[in-house]
């Protein structure tokens, strides 16, 4: 088994106590505005068309103050393996999680935004460790992006999916695994497709749920549910999508109330969550309160509202359009995602789809809202891609 190189530090986090204090506090003197009005424009409108409810963002942040523990978090966090590496000048934080198998295969798992490294931690040790014998196992690198968590803020222009693709290379290298699997959604999925299409010869395959085809493909010939994925993206992107547009063009504006306000980190994020899962009305049908709070408070801590932002700044629309995937690769499409491609599109990208699934439950954060089902796409997924290798 490849050892780790000198330039790879192992870490832990500890937040201090004063910190923890100075959050409550915030929390206790925050100011609210008054509750949001509805517009009765149908039978049962939606209550979070204005963004998050009074009513939940005061028990949530009730729950943050007086309920929740930062401590177990971060204690898992430890549990599976921490480190730091410094790559190009910038630090770069990653849980590292090592099979007990032979025959397991380096996989690095990337996040998106507003997620994390939370974002992987209950599926961490399934992956390395399968209870099934029969299934896949893989030693996981779950690297925190440039200006996200406990990897350092870039101080410049630059760190863009091109260059954090090129960093993974660098990072994988550094612990010895030369050849790699790798799965991403959201700016995750992106990062996966450039390392795919760039490093063919470090990245055995891929697993994505962000599967963009090249811009300006006909509609003809998709059928009426491929069409339907159209027109949903289409609408995002055109009614849903004003983060993105405030984050790409001005992150330093809305990084000040990211950064001094933890109601506001909250809303910020806790809207997404709600939008994006798999859900009627609240996230936590399908995710725990910890959780969200695990990721908001990870950027409460690390005072990374800004920082992360900023990746929409350097990347938004950057995915080269002619940019190509020839390495074997597998594809999850759920159904309340916020960008679907039909397979006739996705497939002008990636040369080689080996598995090609649309499965009937799960939003944008599926590793959270459907663990059990994520693991096991996700080794189905592998599985045909390392077959295509042979």
């Amino acid at each position: 088994m490849p050892r780790p190189t000198s330039d790879v530090q192992a870490f832990e986090a500890h937040a201090t106590d004063a910190d923890l204090d100075d959050l409550r506090a915030r929390l206790a003197a925050a100011r609210l505005p008054e509750a949001e009005t509805v517009y009765r424009a149908g039978p049962d409108p939606r209550r979070w068309d204005q963004g998050v409810p009074l009513a939940d963002l005061i028990d949530l942040v009730d729950y943050w103050r007086t309920g929740y523990n930062w401590r177990p978090f971060e204690e898992r966090l430890n549990s599976i393996g921490q480190f730091r590496t410094t790559i190009d000048g910038l630090g770069i934080h990653f849980l590292h999680r090592r099979s007990a198998r032979t025959d397991a295969t380096p996989l690095i798992l990337t996040h998106g935004w507003p997620g994390s490294v939370a974002e992987f931690v209950d599926v961490v040790d399934e992956l390395a460790d399968p209870k099934d014998a029969d299934a896949p196992a893989f030693h996981v690198v779950v690297p925190s992006l440039p200006g996200f968590g406990y990897s350092d803020k870039p101080a410049t222009t630059g760190w863009g999916t091109e260059k954090i693709a090129a960093a993974w290379v660098e990072l994988m290298g550094r612990l010895g695994y030369s050849k790699f699997l790798a799965h991403g959604g959201d700016w995750g999925g992106n990062i996966t497709t450039v390392l795919a299409g760039r490093f063919p010869g470090h990245v055995l395959g891929i697993h994505t749920t962000f599967a963009e085809g090249p811009p300006g493909l006909p509609t003809d010939g998709l059928t009426a549910d491929e069409r339907r994925w159209t027109e949903e993206t289409h609408d995002f992107w055109h009614h849903r999508a004003a983060y993105a547009k405030q984050q790409a063009t001005r992150p330093q504006t809305i990084g000040y109330s990211l950064v001094d306000s933890p109601v506001g980190l909250l809303a910020w994020i806790l809207d997404k969550f709600a939008e994006w899962s798999d859900t009627e009305d609240s996230p936590f049908e399908t995710i725990s309160r910890d959780r969200i709070l695990d990721d908001v408070t990870l950027y409460w801590l690390t005072r990374t509202g800004a920082s992360a932002a900023r990746i929409y700044y350097e990347s938004h629309n950057s995915l080269d359009p002619d940019l190509r995937v020839d390495v074997p690769s597998a594809i999850t499409t759920y159904p309340r995602d916020i960008e679907k491609y039909p397979r006739p599109w996705a497939q002008e990208r990636y040369r080689q789809i080996v598995r090609w699934t649309t499965p009937k439950t799960g939003g944008h954060f599926p590793s959270l809202e459907v663990p059990d089902y994520f693991i096991k796409d996700l080794q189905a997924g592998l599985t045909a891609v390392l077959a295509a290798n042979r």
